[in-house]
């Protein structure tokens, strides 16, 4: 019991309807949990972490975990926290993002063993939904319910369309719910609108408790999400030494949070270590997360790179060095901070980076021979 109170508190914000209950059921029996993740990028990235270390911790406790690609919701968009209707991506867009989703996930969820990870893509069981189906499970919600959503009140307030589709997004994913008949549903806490309304249909449907568990997110005291910011994006197809550097760009004030929601380290004593040398905390956060993902000699390795380029060196008039192969991508991607082209593509078009000075959004931008070239706001370099 003690470990099945640690892994329904350690970085959750809420368990509804409650926690005993849900602590009860799993005492009885291995429940059935999933997280659904939608294929809008390449990639997965730092929030999707989180929520593979909380399925990570109860496959440890022999539960069954599902990871559940969006590949059908996808096409539809996530409204949540959306100020006005996303574009929507189609068919091809959600296969060819989630391609590689398995083997990152991989580096922190097991599929093979003797109890395997599962993971499976909606589209199995929503390509079959016949528009009578669509109306029938449309009875169990009211246009009320939909409408209450923050982001909807927000957008009417500000005169901007709220498009019918985007009210069947959450009823998609309560359909996940009742196809895959799980127990526990795992996801975000700004993902809690979603996950009731699976709660809503399972009762409907299957007369049956579907758990919702929310995670928390790590913000900053401004509430903006960390790792996801300008210049400031974590993915997990990123290298060892750009992810080690990341998190060294958190705020001291998420460091704990940063243990608590990203790690497996005991948090006893935490607080007052951070009070002490919060910059040593924060290494040991970066590499914990890094040996995770890459093992311990890649988290040496980035430790190491990190601490000759950034602590030993000093950026006025010393910026590193790196040859230039041409135009901006190419050369952003040979540096092992960076790693690859995607990345070097992802911080160009976030507007992270600047030529001599100037910002530029132009993945196509060519190089000469003493450019400087500034990357977020760490990272200098000096074209040779």
């Amino acid at each position: 019991m003690d470990k099945i109170d640690e892994v329904l508190t350690r970085g959750v914000a809420e368990v509804l309807p409650t926690k005993d209950g849900l602590a009860d059921l799993m005492s009885k029996k291995k429940i059935r949990l999933y997280q659904g993740f939608d294929p809008s990028m390449l990639s997965l990235h730092l929030g999707n972490y989180v929520g593979l270390m909380k399925l990570r911790q109860f496959q440890r406790l022999g539960h069954k975990v599902i990871f559940l690609v969006g590949d059908f919701t996808g096409m539809i968009g996530d409204p949540t926290d959306k100020s006005a209707t996303r574009p929507k991506l189609t068919r091809e867009d959600t296969l060819r993002n989630a391609q590689a989703w398995k083997e990152q996930a991989s580096k922190v969820l097991n599929f093979e063993g003797d109890n395997p990870a599962e993971i499976k893509f909606n589209s199995e069981w929503l390509d079959k939904v016949t528009f009578k189906e669509v109306i029938e499970t449309t009875s169990n919600f009211t246009v009320g319910q939909m409408i209450e959503r923050d982001m909807f009140q927000n957008r009417l307030k500000e005169d901007k369309p709220i498009h019918l589709h985007e009210f069947l997004y959450p009823v998609s994913v309560a359909i996940d719910c009742v196809e895959m008949d799980v127990d526990l549903e795992i996801g975000g806490s700004d993902q809690l609108f979603n996950m009731m309304a699976g709660r809503t249909l399972m009762k409907a449907v299957k007369g049956k408790e579907k758990y919702v568990l929310t995670t928390k997110l790590l913000v900053d005291k401004e509430g903006r999400k960390v790792g996801k910011t300008t210049g400031n994006a974590l993915f997990l197809d990123s290298t060892p030494e750009a992810f080690y550097a990341g998190i060294m760009s958190f705020p001291d004030e998420v460091i704990k949070l940063g243990f608590e929601l990203l790690t497996e380290e005991d948090l006893e004593g935490i607080s007052q270590r951070i009070d002490l040398n919060p910059m040593l905390e924060k290494k040991r956060l970066a590499f914990n997360v890094v040996k995770i993902l890459w093992g311990e000699g890649a988290a040496n390795k980035a430790q190491e790179e990190f601490e000759s380029t950034f602590q030993n060196r000093t950026f006025s008039g010393d910026a590193i060095k790196v040859e230039n192969k041409g135009n901006l991508v190419e050369t952003l991607a040979a540096f092992s901070q960076i790693g690859s082209k995607q990345q070097a593509k992802r911080l160009i078009s976030a507007g992270a980076v600047d030529v001599n000075d100037q910002t530029t959004t132009d993945i196509s931008t060519t190089l000469n021979t003493g450019d400087k070239v500034k990357v977020g706001k760490k990272i200098f370099l000096e074209v040779i």
